[in-house]
């Protein structure tokens, strides 16, 4: 199996007149290979993969293995679901596309137990040759993933390398890597990105990387080359507008500022997700203001 690893990007779900913008959602691939990321993220949860139809789901995949053939950048599928026969169908259909790995978040609101998670993703990766990065955030699945379900996993199934770890605690990711230094762990997190690489992460999955690729790829690529420095400087500077883009539940404040920044044309979200305030559209816009945001 090929690993990776670097920045990521957690790519949002342009939609137009209430169906996915396929138009836009490739030119917003095509942006992040110009400007540097190693990696996209098709449907994740940034990607309101709850709330996209199954067709719609394996477009997005479609689109974005199609867009990143034959470049340097590579693609990794969000597989999820809170069915497991449902999410092996999605990563069956994205190693078939020629998605490089699958991101599989924790099943949400059934709640399994520790077993049941263990047993959920064994049965993915066993499904496919492609590996797969475990994904937990249990501030919105319910369930947290627990560390000794991860070595278990890691031990036991060769497919799993990684895990988005999405919990914001560095004390977590301490706790991972130093059981297991063989594990990938991606910080989903922008907030922590610099503390989570100085501690041996591997790279990020970034929902901030969608509006500043290039400035997201800089922090990473310094951090893996051993420029701690530069990449704090770069975190630092990141700080304010990290916490806006989070200010109301995400995706809402990322597509917001995409749109105000031009990068896409309509600002739709799938209910039961909705605008954000007025007051907080404020917020978003003045955070903007600090960087030099490229375009097409």
């Amino acid at each position: 199996m090929k690993y990776f690893q670097g920045a990521m990007t957690a790519l949002i779900t342009p939609f137009k007149d209430g169906k996915l913008d396929e138009v836009a959602y490739e030119k917003l691939i095509k942006r992040q290979i110009k400007n540097g990321i190693d990696v996209v993220v098709p449907v994740g949860t940034t990607g309101e993969s709850a709330t996209l139809s199954h067709s719609e789901h394996k477009r997005c995949i479609e689109i974005a293995a199609a867009t990143c053939k034959d470049t340097n950048v590579k693609v990794l599928a969000g597989a999820g679901s809170n069915a497991t026969h449902e999410a092996v169908d999605l990563a069956k259909f994205a190693e078939l596309q020629g998605a490089d790995g699958i991101l599989s978040v924790t099943p949400y609101y059934n709640k399994p137990t520790q077993e049941g998670l263990y047993q959920h993703y064994k049965t993915i990766a066993n499904a496919v040759e492609i590996p797969l990065v475990l994904y937990n955030v249990p501030g919105r699945t319910s369930v947290d993933l627990l560390p000794e379900t991860v070595f278990r996993l890691f031990d036991d199934v060769p497919g799993i390398f990684a895990i988005k770890e999405a919990t914001g605690s560095v004390d977590r990711a301490i706790e991972l890597l130093s059981q297991r230094p063989a594990l990938s762990l991606f910080c989903g997190d922008d907030a922590i990105d610099y503390p989570m690489l100085a501690n041996g992460a591997k790279g990020i999955i970034s929902v901030t990387a969608n509006l500043l690729p290039k400035l997201k790829s800089e922090l990473v690529h310094s951090a893996l080359e051993g420029n701690f420095e530069k990449a704090k400087e770069i975190n630092d500077k990141l700080y304010n507008l990290n916490k806006v883009l989070f200010i109301e539940s995400n995706p809402i404040p990322i597509k917001a500022a995409m749109y105000i920044a031009g990068l896409i044309d309509t600002l739709e979200y799938r209910l039961p997700l909705t605008m954000p305030s007025n007051k907080n559209l404020v917020k978003i816009e003045k955070a903007m203001t600090e960087f030099d945001i490229e375009g097409f």
